[in-house]
């Protein structure tokens, strides 16, 4: 195992790998991934299936027989996505039992087009996907817009885990997590185990940076301009302040009590999107224990091989990144009105990558029949 990839497991963080496809799967590379660089956990999102599908010849046979079965296009979407999960989550179990049921999890999501519907739907649609995959190792992935926040209470409440994803702003974060303590509160008052129920908050970094630097170069000044790829960073350290702050309060401590487990904050979207920054920023900036880390293997290949990690460089920076956040107000970066359209951008994709999904399954079956 690369000595960058232990030192960071070291630190208390969490590597899982930000893919998924049959293909990974069937060569048995998410074990090698496992055994070689110390992945504990699987994400994927409407982006990762539709990229999957659109190579190589590993669904085909599925496809053919869900053709000949002549299904409708979301039941087959469901099909491939869920067999690929139930896999992954199979090939994660050990990790799952040796953690007690912390890490060896797989996260898949809800249809991206309800992120702003009604929380009932996407509460019924966590539930057929819990039932449809079957596996305790598994994540419900629900997007943190505000349509979204209810369900994430229900579903716990129910006893899924949830992996709350799309979180861009501070506020939002806080609300996310009073979601997740109300959640837990109701799932204790109706006698449910709560050391069964985990939860992560996925705290989107790379796409911050990109939205703020592309505001920042638009400005120009040399103020501004010394501001770039700096602020993603920030912003995720003070959500780490902010979980501190709720992991420290008598309501958090009231549920722990009774057997719950915190809801670890995710450093999703760590693939540097600029070539000039450091292609390891996202990992080596926001090492500090109790974390997760997901990342495309691009990122895990290049931590394995070149990353910094020397301790903990979350907690003791948290004056430098309110300084960096009134730097950027200074500015002229309006915060709202950043993490807004970050929010509106991320459903909008991933709504573009299910129907490019929903095409591609479409052309096979029609091709199959």
């Amino acid at each position: 195992m690369s000595e960058n990839l232990k030192a960071l497991t070291d630190q208390g963080v969490s590597i899982w790998l930000d893919d998924i496809s049959r293909e990974r799967l069937r060569t048995g590379n998410l074990e090698s991934l496992i055994r070689d660089k110390n992945v504990v956990g699987v994400t994927s999102n409407p982006t990762i299936f539709a990229s999957a599908l659109s190579k190589g010849d590993a669904y085909d046979v599925q496809l053919r027989d869900l053709a000949v079965r002549g299904v409708d296009i979301g039941e087959a979407v469901r099909a491939v996505t869920t067999y690929d999960i139930r896999w992954a989550a199979d090939v994660l179990r050990p990790v799952y039992d040796v953690t007690g049921g912390v890490d060896g999890r797989v996260s898949i999501e809800v249809d991206p087009r309800l992120a702003n519907e009604s929380g009932e739907q996407t509460l019924a649609e966590a539930r057929a996907l819990w039932w449809l995959v079957d596996r305790p190792n598994l994540f419900i992935k629900i997007p943190a817009t505000l349509a979204g926040l209810p369900a994430i209470t229900d579903a716990l409440a129910e006893g899924i885990s949830v992996n709350v994803t799309l979180i861009f702003s501070l506020e939002r974060y806080r609300a996310v997590m009073d979601a997740w303590l109300t959640g837990l509160e109701r799932a204790k008052e109706a006698g449910l185990d709560l050391s069964g129920i985990e939860s992560v908050a996925s705290f989107f970094v790379s796409r911050f940076d990109t939205e703020i630097d592309k505001r920042l170069e638009k400005i120009g000044t040399p103020e501004a301009l010394e501001l770039r790829g700096k602020a993603a960073v920030a912003n995720a350290r003070l959500a780490y302040a902010a979980y501190e702050e709720v992991m420290n309060s008598p309501r958090w401590q009231a549920l722990k009590a009774a057997g719950a487990r915190p809801q670890r904050p995710l450093w999703a979207s760590t693939g540097v999107k600029n070539p000039d920054y450091a292609p390891t920023m996202y990992v080596d900036d926001l090492v500090t224990s109790g974390t997760v880390n997901t990342m495309p293997e691009k990122t895990l290949d290049a931590v394995a091989e070149g990353g910094r990690i020397s301790g903990d460089t979350v907690r003791s920076s948290y004056e430098a990144a309110w300084d960096t956040m009134a730097a950027l107000k200074r500015v002229g970066i309006d915060y709202d009105d950043v993490v807004r359209a970050l929010e509106e951008e991320g459903v909008e994709k991933f709504v573009a990558s299910w129907n490019e999904l929903l095409g591609t399954v479409e052309t096979e079956l029609r091709k199959a029949r």
